[in-house]
Order: C-alpha cells, then structure tokens, then sequence
C-alpha cells in the first residue's frame, strides 16, 4: 500500500505544487488564458487558492516522509478531494462543462486519502 500512496500521492503534490505557486504569483493576466475563472474571483482569493494548494502539497509529501503527524497527509488529501468539490461548482456555474481534469483530480486525491489512512 506505501508503494501505492507514493504513486498517486508524489504526482498529486507536484501538480498542485506547481499550479498553486502560478496563483500565489502570476498576475491575472497572465492567469487567464489558463484559468477563466480568475475574471470572477477576488485576486485576495486566488492567491489563497493558491497557498492552500501549495501547503496540501507539502502535506502530502513530508509527513509520510517524516513520520511526524502522519494524520496529516490524509488531511491534506480530503482537502483536495473539498477544493475538486468546489472547482466544479465554480466551472459549472460559469457553464464550463469541461471537467476532465477536476473529475480526475478528484477521484486521485479520493484514492490517496483512503490510501494515507491505510498505510
């Protein structure tokens, strides 16, 4: 099962690693042609998306890593499996029907959350 986490978990980590340090630091502008949803949303918030992204990425690497508050890592993906929740809402709420990647985010940080509480 360890094996398992680490295959979902470490590309899970640096996905949100990666597209939560582009929210805590590229303008708007630079945001949009990625993500439409930036237009309707306070910067204050993406910015906060983004953090929350970048320490659920942490969580699910260093405490399994440590041994130090292993609870942590389920914690950091039954966060992401809420932030996938809300992705859709915001995407169908804007009539974005295109929901392939939040759909397998969601059902990957599902998988990693049962699996963090297994190993």
């Amino acid at each position: 099962m360890r094996a398992a986490y680490w295959i979902l978990a470490g590309p899970l980590a640096l996905f949100y690693l990666y597209a939560g340090t582009l929210k805590a630091v590229r303008s708007r502008e630079a945001l949009r042609p990625m993500m439409a949803w930036v237009d309707d949303t306070p910067m204050a918030a993406v910015r906060a998306i983004g953090a929350v992204e970048v320490l659920g990425a942490v969580g699910l690497l260093l405490p399994p890593l440590t041994g130090i508050v292993p609870w942590l890592a389920t914690a950091a993906a039954a966060g992401f499996v809420l932030l996938q929740l809300g992705a859709i809402r915001v995407h169908l709420r804007m009539g974005d029907r295109q929901l392939a990647l939040n759909v397998g985010l969601l059902c990957v940080a599902a998988v990693t959350c049962r699996l963090a509480t297994v190993s």
